[in-house]
């Protein structure tokens, strides 16, 4: 049983850090999941797969941030730069632990980072399951982008920073 399903104990804190070329299997695996949380079918994973996968590379050149309990990796969002503008390359929360408010304190962090940085403007390409909470964290919607497979469209959203 851990710490936090006994009775009368407090979970563990959830802690926000800047993520380490260490975490790229466990943040890959992540994303994987809560895509696939979704319903999407197998095939369509496999497409995705690339996009859904943190490298060494990937975690050196972006801005990546994970959020752990107890050690343990939750959540993580991803952020790039060009110019005065950040776009967030990805938030993702392993299924079991949804629903806990880590995806607000993800993207907060990422608004903070981005803020210090210096960017006026955080854009996201969103998948259509997640476009409502984009829109709860007050970005809005200027537009559509074309995404595979092909015919398919993400809704582009932009929060001013």
């Amino acid at each position: 049983m851990s710490r936090s399903s006994e009775v009368g104990t407090v979970p563990e804190p959830i802690v926000i850090r800047a993520a380490r070329r260490s975490d790229a299997e466990r943040l890959s695996a992540i994303a994987f999941r809560a895509k696939a949380h979704w319903g999407y079918d197998a095939a369509l994973l496999e497409l995705w797969r690339p996009d859904l996968t943190f490298t060494i590379a990937s975690i050196a050149e972006d801005e990546v941030f994970v959020a752990e309990r107890a050690g343990e990796a939750l959540g993580v969002v991803a952020l790039s730069y060009a110019g005065d503008v950040a776009a967030l390359e990805g938030l993702w929360i392993d299924p079991p632990a949804m629903g806990e408010g880590l995806g607000r304190r993800l993207f907060a962090r990422a608004v903070a980072a981005a803020r210090t940085r210096g960017a006026r403007a955080l854009v996201v390409e969103a998948a259509p399951n997640a476009e409502g909470f984009y829109l709860r964290m007050g970005a809005r919607c200027v537009g559509t982008v074309p995404a595979r497979p092909a015919g398919r469209r993400l809704p582009k959203l932009v929060l001013e920073l």
